[in-house]
């Protein structure tokens, strides 16, 4: 029997919006106290989904905003149309950002001077964007060309310009707020006088935080769960040996206890209800993926860049490249930490991994 298509296991969900999609400039209600805005980026993944929650901080009446979109004039502007058209003429009172990657934490330097309020994110993830945003460290440059060449990236003209992509995440994370509060697993945080109950998750982000809110069912599930993509799960440079897949297969457990009710609001597609439906989807996608890579390392010893093409069925470009690296790597180190494979380096400098 031939597995599932994308499109089979997508009609396993229920989208209670259907098609519809905030304007620019505008923005969708979802749930009681909970609006959706949705920003375009330019990359093969087009946009983003952030999200505004009424509050009352400090005993002033506002806004909470989750995630902020890459710094950028065309976001900097969406975000002006936001403050005319769906404030209410109230202020935001603070920013919560659910991880360190770009198109998360982009802005909220910008917007957390522009309304002088705190900046909440898990401390590690914090730390994590404080180096990138100052430095090279994992986000491109010479490190991450020898890291990716270790694994059996050849090509020298995209090595060429991954050592040139120098200013990858400062370009678009130019700075992150001096000061921040922490949000940590199993903190339940007061938005609007609901209790929103930060979700840890690892593999994909160092701390990401999801928030839950079981008065109104409703999951910020961030970029742990997708609906129509699988989260990208990734190893760089500056931790060569993580087992990030066994990270965030472990994590996904801990919203198996949430309602099979549980509207999510994902950070790219569509509001969904099916959570537990798409976390086995997501968990058998990874099975499968790593029992062809295990049948590959009995034939030869494979690198991450052979293993590229059996992870992918399409053409990359260099920034999805990149990616793909990262995700091929992570896969092989799950058959090398779980014992399935060894791995072995070549004359040549290239890790190989090989069924035990």
């Amino acid at each position: 029997m031939n597995p599932p298509t994308r499109e089979q296991l997508e009609a396993r969900l229920h989208y209670p919006l259907g098609n519809a999609l905030p304007e620019t400039g505008h923005t969708l209600t979802v749930a009681p106290g909970v609006k959706w805005i949705r920003m375009a980026l330019p990359f093969a993944l087009d946009h983003i989904n952030l999200w505004l929650l009424r509050d009352v901080l400090d005993g002033v009446e506002g806004w909470t905003v989750v995630d902020c979109c890459i710094s950028r004039d065309e976001a900097k502007a969406q975000w002006e149309q936001i403050f005319a058209n769906e404030l209410d003429g109230l202020p935001i009172l603070r920013v919560i950002v659910t991880h360190m990657h770009p198109d998360h934490i982009g802005l909220a330097y910008w917007l957390c001077e522009r309304w002088e309020c705190m900046l909440w994110i898990s401390a590690t993830d914090y730390n994590s964007a404080r180096i990138g945003s100052q430095s090279t460290t994992g986000f491109g440059g010479a490190s991450a060309a020898d890291f990716f060449a270790s694994h059996g990236m050849t090509d020298p003209d995209s090595l060429e310009k991954i050592r040139g992509r120098a200013s990858y995440y400062p370009g678009m994370v130019p700075a992150v707020p001096p000061r921040y509060r922490r949000l940590m697993d199993g903190q339940t945080v007061s938005i609007g006088g609901r209790g929103w109950r930060g979700i840890s998750g690892h593999g994909h982000a160092p701390e990401h935080i999801a928030l839950y809110n079981d008065e109104l069912q409703v999951l910020i599930s961030g970029d742990m769960v997708l609906p129509r993509i699988s989260t990208n799960v990734s190893v760089y440079d500056i931790e060569p040996e993580a087992d990030a897949l066994t990270l965030f297969l472990d994590s996904l457990d801990k919203y198996l206890p949430l309602p099979e009710a549980t509207l999510v609001l994902p950070s790219h597609g569509k509001p969904f209800t099916g959570l537990h439906e798409r976390i086995q989807q997501l968990k058998d996608h990874h099975a499968e993926r790593l029992d062809e890579l295990l049948d590959a390392c009995r034939e030869r010893p494979i690198s991450g860049a052979d293993a590229i093409p059996l992870l992918f069925q399409r053409e990359l470009d260099l920034h999805q490249t990149t990616f793909a690296m990262g995700e091929a790597v992570a896969h092989l180190h799950r058959l090398w930490f779980g014992g399935q494979v060894r791995r072995e380096r070549d004359a040549e400098g290239i890790y190989r991994f090989k069924a035990v």
